[in-house]
């Protein structure tokens, strides 16, 4: 009987992972959203971001976990962002310092501007995680539409990302 169960527990968690690896998220396309939210981390995050902004898909961005160390301005040089778009529709978040702290920063940011939707922004092998967190942290009814950016992950990032999906689902269902 116990090997049994360890048995259908290995086939329960490869086939997960499988679906983990294998189904990574996609791109989303052009859809209006009230807010951008990017997680910082893998390359391609904030262009996303941005591209969309300067489009008019959103009124205003936030870049949560960004370094205390970077100014306005040199995130305005580094990206290209004039001034203008950088002093309307940027925000710099600068609470967060993990995917758990990225969504408590972003929940207070949507509460104070009070949006009802928001383009979430983050490398493809992350967004199941930063999707769970975030939905567990806003509070009022706020539409996230997952976009993330593709990537080339490794097997031990994904083998890594999973695990940590898996740890956060179960320490949700026990109230943690």
């Amino acid at each position: 009987m116990t090997r049994r169960l360890l048995a259908l527990a290995l086939i329960l968690w490869a086939l997960g992972f499988a679906w983990f690896a294998l189904l990574l998220p996609q791109p989303h396309g052009d859809e209006h959203t009230d807010a951008i939210v990017v997680l910082t981390g893998s390359a391609g995050r904030i262009d996303r971001g941005l591209a969309l902004l300067r489009r008019g898909e959103s009124e205003q961005m936030l870049v949560s976990g960004v370094d205390q160390d970077v100014r306005p301005s040199e995130f305005a040089k580094a990206y290209g962002v004039p001034k203008r778009l950088m002093d309307c529709c940027v925000t710099l978040g600068r609470e967060a310092i993990d995917t758990r702290s990225n969504a408590v920063e972003t929940s207070r940011w949507l509460a104070r501007r009070k949006y009802k939707s928001l383009r979430i922004i983050t490398a493809d092998w992350h967004m199941r995680r930063a999707r769970y967190e975030l939905s567990r942290q806003v509070e009022e009814p706020v539409t996230i539409v997952p976009d993330a950016v593709r990537s080339n992950p490794s097997l031990t990032v994904l083998m890594r990302e999973y695990h940590k999906y898996l740890l956060r689902r179960a320490a949700g269902l026990i109230g943690i």
